[in-house]
């Protein structure tokens, strides 16, 4: 296990009070790239690749548009948080296909909320579950390492310590349950969980969720489970907490899984997604809100209902990703330790053999190929001795069509050959 190691911000005085907690986040990851590019100069005779950002860029079903527009009279209302019962049953009778959950097992009014993007819901999350001690002590978020920056930003912001879990090769690219010890579990407040792995492409087992669950259950903490990349899958589709939760016995207790259209419907934005799951915490999580943030618009929320209920364009997806990953295939072969990621469209590339680390990797390839990466310590922090295991990747995302992903690779591969 390994404890967060703050770093970063060294916020200027300011004439009034703020909340000085944002001296314990960690920089934001883009703008520290610009900052490590800003004096490199990309290479004047090739096109640019940005290979950086999640963003899809293929473009969302034409579906999505026509339903917006169908509903634009809906524009000068005021939505509910809740959502509308259309939306919410929508969402319900997916997950029970997705899942092959019960049609009894996720209560369409106390179960499932939408959100403006997961990302806001993820970080609220923090805010409503973490108490001010946990087992008398300072409450502990767990998140995996390397991690999306909003858990850091959610825990720290909310009090809690961020104890970020390794997770390596050698665990399979999944935080290492063992290595908690009990009386870390005990002032666990709230467990932040992505499957497929953002960037690694791992997918959690159903043993293996229904292990956290068990945990989360017997230490009295929230189980968080970011399935934002759950329709993005190679060979299989991942198992999802839900099913892990039937599993069980089909209490929803101490869950709440996370789904998005971003990835999904390549719909980033839409900024339309769900949190669904324990009914308690659902409506806790309604109530505040209720104080924090406006409802999904009524057109949003009709457009989110067409693509929930909408496959076709989903298989295409998956086979647009897959298409790039043949490609990064054929041009990386088994170099810079590349594996086809089980879900999900980011590469995870280890460039120890050719590179000092990932930010002289991220240099060179701007500076001799014009590509855009994510050095793998940016997504990363140390462990107490100072050891930062991302510091050996890069994150390169497969989001462009097929034909330019391809190119950009041969690039890459012959830059850090």
């Amino acid at each position: 296990m390994s404890v967060a190691v703050a770093g970063g911000l060294s916020p200027a005085p300011s004439p009034f009070p703020s909340n000085d907690r944002l001296g314990n986040l960690s920089d934001y990851p883009f703008p520290r790239l610009a900052a490590l590019l800003a004096d490199v100069s990309p290479r004047a005779n090739a096109t640019p690749t940005i290979l950086t950002v999640g963003e899809p860029q293929n473009q969302p079903p034409a579906l999505m548009l026509e339903t917006m527009a169908a509903h634009a009279t809906s524009w000068g209302k005021y939505p509910p948080v809740a959502g509308t019962a259309d939306f919410r049953q929508a969402v319900a009778g997916w997950l029970g296909r997705r899942y092959g959950l019960p049609d009894a097992m996720v209560d369409a009014d106390r179960c499932i909320l939408p959100v403006s993007g997961t990302r806001e819901a993820l970080y609220l999350l923090a805010q409503l579950v973490v108490p001010a001690k946990k087992d008398g002590r300072k409450p502990a978020v767990l998140l995996p390492n390397p991690f999306y920056a909003v858990y850091q930003g959610a825990a720290v912001m909310a009090g809690a310590e961020p104890i970020l879990l390794d997770a390596t090769r050698e665990t399979g690219f999944l935080p290492d349950l063992d290595a908690v010890d009990e009386q870390t579990w005990a002032r666990t407040a709230l467990f932040y969980l992505c499957t497929p792995a953002n960037p690694q492409g791992a997918v959690a087992s159903l043993d293996y969720l229904k292990r956290a669950l068990a945990l989360a259950r017997q230490y009295g903490f929230v189980l968080a489970v970011d399935e934002c990349y759950a329709e993005l899958w190679d060979k299989a589709p991942p198992a999802g907490a839900m099913q892990a939760a039937l599993a069980m016995g089909g209490s929803l207790n101490n869950l709440l899984a996370f789904h998005s259209l971003s990835k999904r419907s390549s719909a980033a934005g839409l900024r339309s997604g769900f949190v669904a799951g324990d009914p308690d915490l659902v409506k806790l999580f309604t109530r505040l809100r209720n104080y924090s943030l406006a409802g999904m618009p009524l057109p949003i929320m009709a457009a989110s209902i067409a693509l929930w209920q909408d496959e076709a364009h989903v298989e295409a997806n998956r086979q647009f990703y897959r298409a790039n990953i043949d490609a990064a295939e054929a041009a990386l072969g088994n170099r810079l330790g590349f594996y086809r990621p089980q879900g999900g469209f980011f590469l995870w590339l280890d460039v120890s053999s050719v590179c000092a680390n990932g930010e002289e990797a991220a240099k060179r390839l701007w500076q001799e190929a014009a590509i855009r990466v994510l050095p793998g310590a940016y997504l990363t922090q140390p462990n107490e001795d100072g050891y930062n295991h991302g510091d050996r990747y890069i994150r390169v995302a497969l989001v462009h069509d097929t034909p330019s992903t391809g190119l950009a690779l041969e690039r890459l591969g012959r830059v850090l050959a």
